[in-house]
């Protein structure tokens, strides 16, 4: 069974253990993966903009965190919501129309980044324990969080009103989270046998389906 929430990170706690699977719904379960220093997340948020070096899992065996996922997730949240309003408030005002605000931007934007990041490492986790390649819960909550640093970026720079530049942008996004999660998962991949090859499909469909939802929902402007 896997103990991804039953044990602490560094084998020391100061809080009292619940026993069995009660433990993980108690505070103490999920405290050691918000105990991170501030140079640690920094140097995992440079390491997700190098997705061809491989060694993110390798470097987060010992102490993956939740932290950077959660407030890449949050972050992702009001940029992606406050430029897109913002590309439409410059198109709208450009043709000299009349504009309004759509609060429906941030809770759309709130659904995806989380539920993404929530759904799609525990469909993985399933599958990579079926092909019996597992890998742990919150390694891959870890991994699948920093992937979308680079979208950060990338939604900056969709202020740019040109569509082919933000189509670019958006596939070379989508290319390199892709690139850093399959890289990453190379080891359980492999164990996988000749399934592999479906498991690596779907981790680039996937992360390349995410960032066309961005560019259609957020950066297709229509007046």
């Amino acid at each position: 069974a896997d103990d991804t929430f039953s044990r602490p990170v560094n084998g020391t706690t100061d809080e009292p253990q619940s026993s069995g699977w009660l433990h993980r719904f108690t505070v103490g379960a999920y405290k050691p993966y918000f105990d991170v220093d501030t140079s640690d997340v920094v140097e995992r948020l440079k390491e997700s903009l190098f997705p061809f070096r491989g060694t993110f899992t390798e470097k987060t065996a010992n102490n993956p965190d939740l932290y950077g996922p959660f407030w890449i997730c949050t972050t992702l949240i009001f940029v992606a919501a406050s430029i897109g309003t913002f590309v439409t408030y410059i198109a709208h005002k450009l043709k000299k129309q009349e504009w309004n605000y759509d609060i429906n931007l941030v809770t759309w934007s709130a659904g995806v980044f989380y539920g993404y990041v929530t759904i799609v490492p525990l469909a993985l986790y399933v599958v990579l324990k079926y092909f019996s390649a597992p890998s742990g819960l919150v390694q891959l909550f870890c991994l699948y969080g920093y992937s979308l640093f680079v979208f950060i970026p990338a939604l900056c720079l969709s202020v740019v009103p040109l569509e082919i530049f933000r189509w670019v942008i958006a596939g070379l996004a989508g290319f390199m989270s892709a690139t850093f999660v399959a890289l990453n998962l190379k080891a359980h991949i492999n164990s996988a046998g000749e399934r592999w090859f479906l498991i690596v499909v779907s981790i680039f469909l996937l992360q390349l389906a995410l960032s066309v939802v961005l560019k259609l929902y957020l950066f297709t402007v229509t007046v």
